[in-house]
């Protein structure tokens, strides 16, 4: 029986180590972080159970599963789904969301993979981590690392080094290490020259709060689907619903933006927030009520990992995944689908092939290869056209012209509005059940031109606005 060791037991860590164990591996998952307490009676009542979790700093901030992650769940591991709903998460009927005067507003085939789970992160996790306890052929070590890998002439993997001076026989290594990507390390420490990562800036600090609705209703509506707010020309602000009646608020700005830095603070964020279209409602008194303070993280660049790819010489038995192959930003919400998706297509790669010949590993950043390049050139390049605006704005000078790419996106924006059609093939893209590409076909462009005008979006409040309502809020504090 293939013995698999997995560094890292996050969302990535515990779906493959599910993966694979349904495939007949042998998994060892060793997790650098103790063993996670169990979840409060009325976790939306505790605020400090889901921001727990130290080794994983964008556990505390706002998260949400696309389509893709649940058609994976769905298909793959109901049972996870299953239990993650008992846990309190409901499914989000994207469709709710179709505007009502579009046309081609009645129903459609594939209308039912347009569905996204309301579920916090710490909530899947949790769910996760019991499923992975109680599969038999999964072991769960925690407070225990990779420090090393031990390969032979050839460059194969024999063991892992683990943190406690263990020699651990392998014969495939996971490294679901998140963003540290700590396969990297290994590599270097084992003298084995790394190819270059593909990068690009986020340009993004977020500020999270979460809340609990009093009433348990929504006071109103999800624009997208499985969200509220928007990215205006300035910021952004989303609401996101979580697990049971909690919901979580999203505040983003560009990094060292020190005029908006009162948004640190809950005076500071409460007042953005409550300015911000579609927020507001969700806000009001006896609506509902913070059961988290503030928590701010800068995002890493998109970094496309050069070692997940085709251009890293191949090192057999070894599998970057999820985060540890390609970060984009997060205000996409595509981590955890991206992982989820990537975590079972991996087990039926290795279900097939020899996990410790050559040719698996290079099959292995084929599929990585696959499945996140797609997304890593749409981030980059929307992060690059957003890092514009906002910059100008907060400098007050004039944007650069956009390019056809970026008129050819506003379009597509505004037609989405008016025509069913346009809005189902953008809604699969921003659920990453299609790339961009794959939806740009004649029809869809052709759909876009004939599309009657839309009203604009609220705009949100200007610059000056938001930085005198936070700055007021937070000098009343004081």
């Amino acid at each position: 029986m293939t013995h698999t060791v997995i560094a890292g037991a996050s969302i990535a860590g515990l779906a493959t180590a599910l993966a694979l164990a349904a495939t007949g591996h042998r998994v060892t998952v060793l997790d650098r972080a103790d063993a996670p307490p169990p979840p409060p009676a009325d976790p939306g009542r505790e605020g400090t159970w889901f921001t727990r979790r130290p080794t994983v700093p964008q556990g505390g901030h706002s998260h949400t599963l696309t389509s893709l992650g649940v058609r994976t769940l769905a298909h793959r591991a109901p049972h996870v789904l299953a239990a993650a709903r008992t846990a309190g998460a409901h499914l989000l009927d994207l469709t709710d969301a179709l505007p009502p005067d579009a046309t081609d507003t009645a129903r459609e085939m594939g209308d039912d993979d347009l569905t996204a789970l309301a579920c916090r992160r710490p909530t899947l996790e949790h769910v996760l981590h019991q499923a992975a306890l109680a599969t038999p052929g999964i072991t769960l070590r925690h407070a225990t690392t990779v420090a090393a890998l031990d390969l032979d002439d050839s460059g194969r993997i024999q063991a892992v080094r683990t943190s406690d001076h263990t020699r651990l026989a392998a014969d495939a290594v996971v490294d679901a290490t998140g963003r540290r990507a700590a396969s990297r390390t290994w590599l270097a420490q084992a003298g084995i020259p790394l190819a270059a990562d593909h990068t690009c800036p986020s340009g993004l600090t977020g500020h999270t709060r979460f809340y609990r609705l009093l009433a348990g209703q929504r006071p109103g509506p999800l624009g997208r689907g499985n969200a509220a707010g928007d990215i205006f020309d300035h910021y952004a602000g989303v609401l996101h619903p979580g697990d049971g009646d909690t919901f979580s608020i999203a505040l983003a700005t560009l990094p060292g933006d020190r005029a908006l830095a009162g948004l640190n603070t809950p005076e500071g964020f409460t007042a953005a927030a409550r300015a911000t279209p579609g927020l507001t409602v969700w806000l009001e008194s006896g609506i509902s009520e913070p059961i988290s303070p503030v928590h701010a993280i800068t995002a890493p660049p998109n970094t496309l990992r050069g070692n997940a790819t085709t251009r890293q010489k191949p090192i057999p038995g070894l599998f970057p995944v999820a985060d540890a192959a390609c970060i984009t930003n997060p205000l996409f919400g595509r981590g955890m689908s991206l992982a989820l998706a990537h975590a079972y297509a991996l087990a039926d790669l290795l279900a097939a092939h020899d996990p410790t010949a050559t040719t698996t590993a290079r099959l292995a950043a084929r599929l990585a290869e696959d499945l996140y390049t797609p997304w890593y050139t749409h981030a980059a390049h929307a992060d690059r056209l957003r890092i514009a605006r906002w910059r100008a704005a907060v400098t007050a000078t004039e944007p650069p012209p956009p390019t056809d790419t970026d008129r050819l996106q506003a379009k597509i924006a505004l037609a989405a509005r008016t025509d069913g059609t346009v809005w189902r093939g953008l809604t699969r893209m921003l659920m990453t059940l299609a790339t961009p590409a794959e939806i740009l076909d004649d029809k869809f462009l052709t759909r876009i031109q004939h599309a009657p005008t839309a009203q604009p979006r609220p705009a949100g409040p200007t610059r000056a606005d938001l930085v005198r309502l936070v700055t007021a809020a937070e000098g009343a504090a004081r």
